[in-house]
């Protein structure tokens, strides 16, 4: 019900409207009247009304003053004001400041409930407008949107201008605007997990990270890959660091509380003050990134914590050598997980990590050789055949020569690259087969109520989360975009086909609610159902 205060210096018309409306059967709750607009404004801001009517002739703060201080608080709220003067100015001026309604006395019983009930049906029509575009974007999860997923990544690779940044952000309804900006990338779910063995815990912990970032301004969530989301953090300069602090305090907190058995990492990037800074920043908490296979023990990673691992390179003597670093397992990680983007950081990083043992011809002989077995075996899991693998590695001459720092480096490049390039190759074929599942069930299903990414998940028995990821990244599109198109497609021929009603069609494609049917075709197909039907805008 409506909240409706009066505002009326004549008591006979304030007490005679009070008494005589039928407030509650117009859907009003009568909260409170007064006999000018000083009296009238504190108690306004006490009841907070959905609709003040109020005469414009009044002592001390007349209706019009009265409008533009409550509107100055209140935009929302729907003013009726009452005139005993035919007077085109006040009319005027009603208008130009948002008045709703202007009436003239005498004021008519009949006539002040049709105009309440057309403010109402205004009113409701407002919220529930509110309300679809909040449940659209709930539907959407705009933090995972494609669209906004590849913004991101063409702002830190330098893609786009400064203008361009800003013009695709307002688009998304993104704020950028700030004195200094970095760059956190953390973990979203376990590496390990994979496709298969994903837990509720860390289903949880996710939730709880999205939930925490999407509540500050100063963070700007964006899905990096499967298993990582990047933070794009904002504000002023002498705050800056505070935030990013927040930020890696809130990760270990979470994976402390929930997950404490679980693999996380948070990589943090050294404050910038320019938005065209932001692809040198990218660059560099990538490399940071990258240490979480050098150092799989440590979870946070700053130029400041890195800084040990990369070695003093004055003693070249094997004695000093951290024998953890050749564990297979550290070149078997980085294969299963690190994107190619990855391999230059980590790279430098292993390397640096083992810089006192280099001057050692046959510790580098053993390090490339380790190499290779144990990318090759990798590859021969995989189904791939290992000779063809060799065989397209020229990088493999090295083998047996002196080799330089740079040298090695360049044959590690070589051999992770390639066997990164076969994996995702193979994972394609893997994320189609379970994609193909996916789409034949939305395809064969997308008319029900009740379908939803936790449904079609369920089908193809993997977690809600890594489908909706997979979803994205191999579709170019999230899964709401690609069920509601599918639906919008369904109700488009319908419409041109059918006699069915609106709310007919509405049932028929999946929407229980009529009105939210409306608003999503509106919104995807830039014209309401009835438009569509006359022949506006058709596709």
């Amino acid at each position: 019900m409506l909240r409706v205060f009066l505002v009326e210096d004549e008591r006979i018309i304030r007490e005679t409207l009070h008494a005589t409306v039928p407030w509650a059967r117009c859907g009003y709750q009568f909260v409170g009247e007064a006999a000018d607009g000083e009296m009238a404004l504190p108690m306004i801001r006490q009841t907070k009304p959905d609709v003040l009517i109020t005469d414009i002739r009044m002592p001390f703060v007349d209706g019009l003053s009265l409008s533009r201080l409550v509107l100055q608080e209140f935009p929302q709220m729907k003013i009726i004001i009452l005139s005993g003067y035919d007077d085109f100015e006040y009319a005027q001026q009603a208008i130009s400041i948002g008045v709703e309604r202007y009436l003239l006395k005498p004021i008519t019983k009949s006539s002040l409930v049709t105009v309440l009930d057309e403010v109402r049906q205004k009113i409701e029509g407002e919220r529930a407008q509110q309300n679809y575009i909040a449940q659209f974007h709930l539907e959407s999860q705009d933090y995972e949107d494609y669209a906004r997923c590849r913004f991101f990544e063409q702002m830190v690779n330098g893609l786009l201008t400064i203008p361009e940044i800003y013009q695709r952000a307002e688009k998304l309804d993104l704020d950028l605007r700030a004195q200094a900006y970095t760059i956190c990338l953390i973990s979203a779910m376990p590496e390990q997990s994979a496709m298969v063995g994903y837990s509720e815990t860390s289903a949880l912990i996710r939730d709880n990270l999205v939930t925490h970032f999407l509540k500050y301004p100063e963070y700007v969530l964006f899905r990096w890959n499967l298993t990582t989301y990047a933070v794009l953090i904002k504000g002023d300069e002498d705050r800056i660091e505070g935030y990013t602090q927040r930020c890696m305090d809130t990760v270990r907190k979470l994976y402390e509380t929930y997950g404490a058995d679980l693999s996380w990492y948070v990589a943090a990037g050294k404050p910038q003050k320019r938005l065209s800074a932001l692809p040198e920043c990218f660059r560099q908490v990538s490399r940071l990134w990258s240490y979480r296979y050098v150092a799989p023990s440590q979870h946070i990673f700053t130029e400041e914590t890195v800084g040990f691992l990369t070695g003093t390179g004055e003693k070249h003597d094997l004695s000093q050598l951290d024998v953890s670093k050749l564990n297979p397992a550290v070149i078997t990680g980085v294969l299963e997980n690190a994107a190619a983007q990855e391999v230059s950081g980590f790279v430098d990083g292993y390397i640096g990590s083992l810089r006192d043992a280099l001057s050692s011809g046959p510790f580098c002989q053993y390090l490339m050789l380790s190499v290779r077995f144990c990318a090759t075996e990798f590859v021969q899991k995989l189904g791939a055949a290992p000779q063809d693998f060799l065989g397209s590695l020229s990088c493999l001459d090295m083998v047996g020569q002196n080799v330089t720092v740079d040298d090695l480096k360049r044959y590690l490049s070589d051999v992770l690259l390639r066997t990164i390039e076969i994996r995702d190759r193979a994972a394609g074929n893997q994320y189609r087969s379970l994609l193909k599942e996916a789409v034949d069930y939305i395809d064969a299903n997308f008319q029900s109520d009740d379908i939803s990414l936790n449904r079609v998940a369920q089908e193809v028995n993997i977690s809600a989360n890594y489908l909706s990821a997979v979803f994205s990244q191999e579709m170019h599109t999230t899964f709401v975009e690609y069920l509601t198109a599918k639906r919008m497609e369904k109700a488009r021929n319908l419409l041109r086909t059918s006699e069915l009603r609106s709310g007919e069609i509405a049932l028929a494609v999946g929407y229980k609610d009529p009105h939210y049917f409306s608003f999503l075709f509106k919104k995807t197909q830039g014209c309401t159902p009835r438009d569509y039907r006359a022949g506006k805008n058709k596709r």
